[in-house]
């Protein structure tokens, strides 16, 4: 159990005022593990969101005179950064949206280069079997692909366990961490880590569309091992159970701690999984979920996946269409689809996640967080020392501006 008695005074302003302005904008606040006390102060907080602008504010003045650790001092600055952009937000200001995704995840948003979109579609041309267009191949594949609903319990728990173990061959996991999986249905996102404290995590996997077999691996090692669970639990061991630094129980979208996150459960199945590995998880799916898939099948699967995988950043290129170039919805969805090769009805759920207040500058946390820690992760050549700095993202307070100190240095 965690003794809250010595919390400092930073720790609980930054717990309270978070507290306090996630109760102007719904879903802010993604996890709190923390007293409840600072729950009920928070809640009797009678303060606006141009009053919590002006404490972020002050709060971040203050950790930069009085806080004397390097790494918590920069996090805590960037987090009440983005804390201060979102309650002027919440009070009326309008922000440019590209300086908004700037101060919200101290990264900078970086569109895909147009050559990169033709390169896939040579490449696929090649991959896929023949057919009358590029989209009529990727549809039957996905057709080809698809695991019936009922069965798909049975898989994820299986597919969960198998990632646990190949994990703990590379990363030790903290002892006692425990995950419960459901199924939902009415949610913008495809699969979500519920964090609960206590080293407990509940991913939700949502059945809206249709489930891939190609895509469950990534999907679930992003949520569990050794992506988000992995994180959060070894989080709550190594920052606040043994370090004491209690602003870690609370969880806040929309801040660099989500870039961070975000990158390393994209980054981290990279890590653990050969190609070989790969294709042997997604025979052992289609097994349970009665698709036939041969070790040849599997092979051109995770060529097929590799040849899509430069397009993660097709979100993020489409919200900037939307949010900072204005463009119309209708061209953004034609974008979604031809350039993007989305499914229409992939699509429709794409707009709908740019679209979402919640979640419209998220989209950068994916494709831009992967792509700056894959670089951190590889400036490094030996696979040891890589997975000493995956294991830094699990257990260390890091923002993307100092990892790109670190980089600049090298």
């Amino acid at each position: 159990m965690t003794n809250f008695e010595d919390m400092d005074d930073i720790a609980r302003e930054y717990i309270v005022l978070a507290l306090a302005l996630g109760q102007h904008g719904e879903g802010i606040v993604d996890a709190y593990y923390g007293p409840v006390e600072l729950r009920e102060v928070a809640t009797a907080d009678t303060r606006g969101p141009s009053d919590l602008a002006a404490g972020a504010a002050r709060l971040r003045e203050q950790v930069n005179v009085d806080e004397p650790d390097e790494q918590r001092r920069r996090w805590l600055d960037r987090q009440l950064l983005a804390l201060e952009t979102l309650a002027r937000q919440m009070a009326g200001e309008d922000i440019p949206y590209v300086e908004e995704v700037q101060r919200c995840f101290d990264a900078t948003p970086e569109p895909t280069s147009r050559e990169v979109y033709g390169a896939v579609r040579s490449q696929l041309n090649d991959l896929l079997p023949d057919g009358p267009s590029l989209r009529e191949r990727l549809d039957a594949r996905d057709a080809r692909l698809t695991i019936p609903t009922d069965r798909l319990s049975e898989i994820l728990e299986w597919i969960t366990a198998e990632l646990r173990g190949t994990s703990a061959e590379y990363f030790p996991t903290p002892e006692g961490e425990s995950i419960e999986l459901s199924l939902v249905t009415g949610q913008p996102w495809s699969a979500y880590n519920w964090y609960d404290g206590n080293l407990r995590s509940r991913v939700e996997f949502n059945t809206d569309l249709p489930t891939r077999a190609h895509t469950l691996v990534s999907t679930m090692g992003h949520e569990t091992f050794p992506g988000h669970h992995l994180e959060h639990a070894w989080k709550e061991q190594r920052l606040v159970r043994e370090q004491g630094r209690y602003e870690a129980t609370i969880q806040l979208i929309n801040t660099p701690e989500a870039y961070i996150s975000e990158g390393l459960a994209e980054v981290g199945p990279q890590l653990i999984l050969t190609p070989e590995s790969w294709q042997q998880l997604l025979v052992g799916v289609c097994d349970r979920a009665g698709i036939p898939m041969t070790t040849q099948d599997a092979g051109r699967e995770w060529a097929i996946n590799e040849a899509v995988r430069p397009l993660g950043g097709i979100s993020g290129d489409a919200a900037l269409m939307f949010h900072a170039e204005h463009r119309p919805l209708d061209e953004v969805r034609r974008f979604l689809v031809e350039d993007g090769l989305a499914s229409a009805d992939r699509a429709e759920k794409n707009i709908q996640f740019i679209g979402h207040p919640l979640w419209r500058t998220y989209v950068f946390c994916y494709e831009g967080g992967e792509q700056l820690l894959l670089r951190w992760v590889r400036a490094v050549t030996d696979e040891q020392g890589r997975r000493d700095r995956f294991f830094r993202l699990l257990t260390e307070q890091l923002t993307p501006s100092g990892i790109g100190a670190e980089l600049a240095a090298t």
